[in-house]
């Protein structure tokens, strides 16, 4: 297994370097391939010259049958023209019982194990080819056929011819060191191409860097994605401009989290400031002391319940939040919710419509403090003379996919949710504060801030709940035509049961 680039390698070392050994992989088969190429030249080449050397030995011997003496002049004459050229070779002809007839001087001794091989019957024709190296180490290709005389009867003859390769090995030698230097040189060409190209490669992400260094707390509005950037570097801005907007969310979050949490404590510590001020300026009377602490009391509760939300949704933000979920009777939990508003309700007659069935499995301190927050806000805003419902349903796959009969509802339904909806007929939520109804420390309008005495911070901790139950909560709502709040937990969590209504209603 090939073992990997060392990491602490940059990409554009990276790059350079395998763009080199690419380089260097081609040139060197290529090389290869080139020298495989010229040998096999060389031998086919040297092959045909001694086909036709043959071939002249041949009809030498037929012109001229038992002429020895013109058979010699003429091998003397070719090996003295050989001898001005590259393709210097020998010539030996053998008659039919193995004996040398003529011979080339300089011919091969150790080519004399060949001298009792015989070419294959074939008419004219046949040419065997061997390599061989002789004594004195230079190399030779061999090549032995048959030759025929037909004066005086047919007689046999051999003809043996040795060619010296020396040169082809010169050639080669020349060749793989050119070669060599073809390689080296590219390695080192590409090198530095490899280098230029990565770098001019590379200067979209370096720019892109640029573009990101600049961008400091207080510029989290800029974007990088903008930019003709190549197609590489287009996911990566637009991945980038994402966290900048998450970013830039939650900056912005924190900031007015910072603000509403100063103005928060501010009111209850000047409250507490300006009667502790009061009360001191001169003598009091043991009644008006216990007021003022009294008064004190209920900051300070207030206060309490306002750090202990900010640690809840802290821990929550963070994960650290623990549940323990057992079965619970929704019935029972938010009737028992509901009774802690019971005086709110009969000072302003308010009626409260129960309609809920089965059990839920969630933490049964979370499931009634989300309850109690959204009734407490429905009590809040809700007039005198209005009414609250509270009611249960379960939303099934096939009424989420698309609206069917009621047969084909009770038939084999997949149920993926259970839904708490509570209504009210209160004085509703404008359009343009819904989307941040869950913003911690936000207060709807104007109209709204006239009932207000809470922290602003119910709706985030509901949320936080339902989150913390793998559910949601959604809020639908107008100015002047009430609102409703829908707290959905998943199908897991939740027990059918049978169906209980009740009916509070104001009396005197």
């Amino acid at each position: 297994m090939r073992a990997p680039l060392p990491r602490s390698w940059s990409i554009g070392k990276r790059l350079t370097f395998l763009y080199t050994l690419i380089i260097c992989i081609i040139l060197v088969v290529s090389g290869l391939l080139l020298d495989w190429v010229l040998r096999s030249d060389l031998k086919e080449e040297d092959k045909r010259f001694l086909a036709t050397e043959m071939q002249s030995l041949r009809i030498l011997l037929r012109e001229y049958p038992d002429d020895v003496k013109a058979w010699k002049a003429e091998i003397e004459r070719e090996a003295l023209a050989s001898v001005s050229t590259f393709a210097k070779y020998y010539v030996r002809i053998i008659d039919e019982d193995g004996k040398t007839i003529v011979e080339t001087p300089g011919m091969p001794d150790n080519a004399e194990h060949l001298l009792s091989r015989k070419p294959e019957a074939t008419p004219f024709l046949a040419i065997e080819y061997a390599t061989f190296t002789a004594q004195d180490g230079r190399p030779f290709l061999f090549a032995l056929a048959m030759a025929k005389e037909y004066r005086h009867g047919e007689k046999e003859r051999i003809i043996q011819i040795a060619l010296e390769m020396s040169h082809e090995g010169a050639i080669i030698s020349d060749y793989r060191q050119k070669v060599a230097l073809v390689v080296i040189g590219g390695v080192i060409l590409s090198l530095l191409l490899g280098f230029l190209i990565t770098k001019e490669g590379l200067k979209p992400l370096r720019e892109l860097m640029h573009d990101v260094r600049d961008i400091t707390p207080d510029k989290l509005q800029v974007r990088v994605g903008f930019r003709e950037w190549p197609q590489e570097i287009v996911a990566l801005a637009n991945v980038f401009d994402r966290m900048l907007d998450r970013l830039e969310a939650s900056f912005t979050s924190i900031s007015q989290f910072s603000a509403d949490l100063a103005h928060e404590l501010r009111t209850p510590i000047n409250n507490l400031r300006g009667e502790a001020e009061v009360a001191i300026s001169k003598a009091r009377t043991l009644e008006e002391y216990r007021q003022v602490l009294m008064s004190s009391l209920e900051e300070y509760e207030r206060l309490s319940r306002m750090i202990e939300n900010i640690l809840f949704l802290a821990r929550s933000d963070s994960k650290k939040q623990k549940i323990s979920v057992s079965p619970l009777n929704m019935l029972q939990e938010i009737t028992e919710v509901l009774e802690y508003y019971e005086a709110v309700r009969e000072e302003k007659e308010i009626s409260v419509t129960l309609s809920v069935k089965g059990t839920v499995n969630a933490d049964k301190t979370l499931f009634r403090r989300a309850m109690a927050n959204v009734l407490s806000n429905a009590f809040q805003y809700t007039p005198t003379g209005g009414s609250i419902s509270v009611q249960s349903r379960l939303v099934s796959d096939v009424e989420d996919r698309t609206s069917k009969s009621d047969e084909t509802k009770k038939e084999g339904l997949h149920h993926s949710a259970i839904e708490i909806i509570v209504t009210d007929t209160g004085i509703g939520i404008g359009p343009e504060d819904i989307p941040r109804v869950f913003d911690r420390f936000y207060r709807a309008a104007k109209a709204r801030s006239v009932y207000s005495q809470g922290t602003g911070l119910g709706f985030s901790i509901v949320k936080s709940i339902m989150e913390l139950h793998n559910g949601n909560v959604k809020v639908t709502s107008g100015l002047a035509s009430g609102t409703i709040v829908t707290l959905t937990f998943p199908a897991s969590l939740f027990d059918e049961g049978r169906c209980h209504t009740e009916k509070y209603m104001y009396s005197d």
